[in-house]
């Protein structure tokens, strides 16, 4: 807000002033902005469907005109957080545009008959057509402009005396030791049966906008219609309700700690609520806890938070005298990020966001400045108990397990004793997830932790579905929280005393496309019941902590759900060995979340060890042995920037069921010898060469294989007989895949030379050319391995030799990470840097680069 110009206009001015309905906070905006015009001397006269109340309780003058008309529409909800885009467009198409002709020739002859000056809207897109037609100027006044508002829909204040509080309360017959908390939800009655345990003891709620039928236990209290809110914010403790104009810049303001739920649809939300988490104001409540009731946590955890605005809050004369000196022709109002300049129709902006519904709009880049986040978490400390060094952080002491010197493990350690309200007291900024984690657990109860690494596909990679041998890097690094929060009822995987299908709970978890990520984590739990049998009486509350990149082909799902599941298995007692936890993931992973992966991933994750290779053939699943990485050489992963998935439709149209009907036609004794080898890699490239080889057809669509064949053996993946399907280069790809581990294995044992390296990285560059061969490479991940080749020819000025040797895409293709394999010197190391760069400047993208390490850390605790 800029300091306000106080020159004095020439003569008494008319502003015509138009409100929407969209919501409250415009209304408040607008009491304040006609308060200062009307003490500055002028006339105003507004047009609206707000109640005329709203204006004449804080603005009594004969130079005030309210005038009752509906020429814009607020948002239609189907309850107080959840809008309906649909109805919302409907209403506005009844209310604006089907009577637009007779709005305009209304409004044109009511703006002539007061002799308005300037014609002000906020926001009632239709006047402002309106004033161009009889040659008024116009403004809007618009936290944003029109077409963000409802883009999505075509997808689918001052500070009063302390005596107000005194005053408030006593009117209220509220003591002076309790604690309030306003439930405020925009004026719209909540219809919910509020529940006297809800509240903290002690504590009492001013419940806004109750109906007149509504009850209310004793320690809630209904307030008048007309009830002054800002009177009744600085009265309270904490407001529980959903983010507004009116009620963010309240809570600002007055320095009110704020407890919102988040609502559907409403694209403003990402700003106020990023304005909120700035200056250390709000903690969010899962929709969940709040219908629930389970409130307690929140409210408690709220007065721990420290509002710090400290800016200007005399918005309302500074618009005052903007739009005084707009009438009179000043320009005072700068066009670089002007309404004008960035105004779009709201169809076209709404098909550019192309949103997924119920995730978050994101903030644009002009508009989100960067900032440093400080973590004050407590250091680690060592007691003596008994005569014994144990390992503790403030407020948590290790009860069992070992931290093995993972450094990883001590900062997820020190971040989680930090939840503990420490951090909260802090004045510094504190992350969103943190305070939302905050009020996650019981902490005066056992919590379980698993750690379960990523993984770097050296060489095997999409062969493991055919019974390939594979070799698999694991690694491990810092923790970072994950953004996105998920509830649900384990009630919902039950069918009366059964748990539900897998194909129900695949359903349940697209049903929201933005919280689909929640099947690696609860699809364990539904496995652990319909495989084991365990049954879950208490309630979860699980904390996801990650480095793994997500989408770069280094077992990122993988991980979270060997750690979930290991987390869940320490905490009930149930012992599972590593290779069953493996199989039992990769149920989660092709049946929960639909995606047709090998097991490979989960049991690097599960049984792999840093620093060493996983030597294992999925048949289903059986490691053959750790090998430990020679200590000449050394393995990176290059991120190439293009996301890869195994849920994306490349990787199962390449996928080759073990046992295809279609290799076993001819009845020779010998071709029966080869059908009894079980998986296809188990054939010698040899055989298939001089046998089958020929017979392959490269494509073949799926409706001619159906009807040739009837299906296959594959359970977790479906032909679609409209498409076309490679067949040939999928089919030799696992074959030879495996023929060049084999031979990639036994070359790490050779002698330390650069022609032991040669090998090695010829091996991985043939992976990588088969892998295109069978349409799952791309771009970015070509012009990555280009780039190590080039480098590899580039000879050390120092002694003549190469550093890089190798380069291959890595896990399902289509993008992800390349895995590039190098002598373990500093020269390696720069041209790894280096090829980083060149892809940014080559593909003027935000490439990133990292190391093979990585981690998924997961908190679990049981019994709530």
């Amino acid at each position: 807000m800029a300091a306000a110009d106080h020159s004095t206009p020439p003569r008494r001015l008319v502003f015509a002033f138009y409100l929407t309905g969209h919501g409250f906070g415009h209304a408040t905006r607008t009491v304040e902005v006609v308060r200062h015009l009307i003490a500055a001397g002028h006339e105003v006269h507004v047009a609206t469907a707000v109640p005329e109340f709203v204006f004449t309780a804080e603005v009594r003058s004969p130079r005030l005109q309210v005038r009752r008309v509906l020429l814009d529409c607020g948002a239609v909800q189907a309850d107080p957080l959840t809008v309906d885009p649909l109805a919302t467009l409907e209403k506005y198409h009844e209310t604006a545009v089907v009577p637009r002709e007779s709005i305009l020739r209304d409004e044109a002859e009511w703006l002539s008959s007061i002799k308005a000056d300037l014609v002000v809207s906020d926001v009632v897109p239709v006047v402002c057509r309106v004033a161009a037609d009889v040659g008024i100027r116009s403004v809007c006044i618009g936290n944003f402009s029109w077409d963000f508002i409802y883009a999505e829909y075509i997808m689918g204040v001052g500070s009063h005396h302390q005596s107000i509080v005194w005053q408030v309360r006593k009117e209220l017959g509220i003591e002076e030791d309790a604690k309030v908390l306003i439930f405020n939800f925009g004026g719209q009655p909540a219809g919910w049966e509020l529940k006297q345990e809800w509240l903290p003891d002690g504590w009492i709620c001013l419940v806004c906008g109750a109906s007149d039928s509504q009850a209310v236990p004793s320690n809630f209290i209904k307030l008048a219609k007309d009830a002054y809110t800002p009177d009744i914010i600085t009265a309270s403790d904490c407001m529980l309700g959903k983010i507004g104009y009116g009620t963010a810049s309240e809570a600002l303001a007055y320095k009110l700690p704020f407890v919102f739920v988040r609502r559907d649809y409403f694209n403003e939300e990402p700003f106020l609520r990023k304005l909120l988490e700035d200056h250390q104001s709000s903690i969010e409540m899962i929709r969940r806890d709040f219908l629930s009731g389970h409130w307690k946590p929140y409210l408690l955890r709220a007065l721990t938070l420290q509002p710090c605005y400290n800016g200007p809050t005399n918005g309302g004369e500074v618009v005052a005298q903007i739009l005084q000196d707009t009438a009179v022709g000043k320009k005072c109002i700068s066009d670089k990020f002007s309404g004008a300049r960035r105004l779009q129709d709201a169809i076209v902006l709404g098909y550019q966001l192309q949103r997924t519904p119920g995730r978050d709009v994101g903030i644009p880049d002009w508009y989100s400045p960067t900032e440093t986040e400080t973590d004050s978490a407590p250091t680690l400390k060592t007691v003596e108990t008994n005569g014994t060094a144990e390992l503790c952080f403030e407020d948590f002491e290790i009860l069992h397990g070992d931290l093995q010197g993972l450094t990883d493990t001590v900062a997820f350690l020190k971040g989680l004793s930090g939840l503990n309200g420490n951090d909260l007291k802090s004045p510094d900024k504190q992350p969103r997830e943190k305070t939302a984690a905050s009020v996650l657990f019981d902490w005066e109860k056992e919590i379980y932790i698993a750690r379960a690494p990523g993984r770097l596909d050296v060489m095997g990679g999409i062969a493991d579905y055919s019974g390939s041998l594979v070799l698999q890097v694991s690694f491990g690094s810092e923790s970072s929280n994950r953004a996105p929060t998920f509830d649900m009822d384990l009630s919902d995987f039950m069918d009366g005393e059964k748990p539900i299908s897998y194909a129900k709970a695949r359903e349940f978890f697209c049903r929201d496309p933005s919280q689909k990520w929640a099947a690696y984590v609860a699809g364990t739990i539904l496995v652990l019941m319909t495989e084991l049998g365990v049954q879950f009486a208490d309630s979860m509350s699980i904390l996801v902590s990650s480095a793994v990149p997500e989408g770069k082909g280094v077992s990122s799902s993988a991980s979270v759900e060997v750690a979930t599941m290991s987390a869940i298995a320490a905490a009930y007692g149930i012992k599972i060995p590593p290779r069953d936890l493996a199989l039992l993931c990769q149920k989660v992973e092709n049946h929960v979340v639909g995606a047709p992966c090998g097991v490979m991933d989960q049991m690097a994750s599960a049984c792999g060890e840093a620093n060493k290779l996983l030597a294992m053939v999925c048949q289903p699943a059986e490691v053959k042995e750790l090998v430990r990485i020679p200590t000449h050489m050394r393995f990176w992963g290059l991120d190439s920037g293009i996301r890869h998935s195994v849920g994306g439709g490349d990787y199962g149209s390449v996928r080759v069921p073990d046992q295809p009907d279609c290799y076993k036609e001819n009845s020779m004794d010998l071709l029966k010898s080869d059908a009894t080898m079980e998986y296809l890699c188990n054939l010698p490239p040899h055989r298939y060469e001089a046998v089958y080889s020929k017979d392959i057809p490269e494509v073949i669509s799926g409706d001619a294989f159906l009807k040739k064949y009837g299906d296959h053996s594959d359970t977790v993946t479906v032909i679609d007989p409209k498409r076309s399907y490679a067949v040939k280069a999928p089919t030799r790809h696992p074959i030879y895949e495996n023929f060049r581990v084999e031979a990639f294995k036994a070359l790490l044992a050779a002698g330390n030379a650069d022609e032991q390296l040669s090998a090695l990285g010829e091996l991985m560059y043939q992976c990588h050319n088969s892998y295109s061969a069978c349409g799952l490479g791309s771009d970015g991940t070509d012009r990555l391995v280009n780039l190590v080749q080039e480098m590899q020819h580039k000879k050390s000025p120092v002694d003549g030799s190469s550093s890089l040797f190798g380069a291959k895409i890595t896990g399902g293709g289509s993008g992800g990470t390349v895995s590039v394999i190098g002598k373990n010197c500093a020269r390696s190391s720069e041209q790894i840097v280096e090829a980083g760069s060149l892809m940014v400047f080559v593909l003027h993208g935000q490439w990133l680069l990292y190391r093979s390490e990585s981690i998924r850390s997961l908190l679990f605790r049981a019994g709530q």
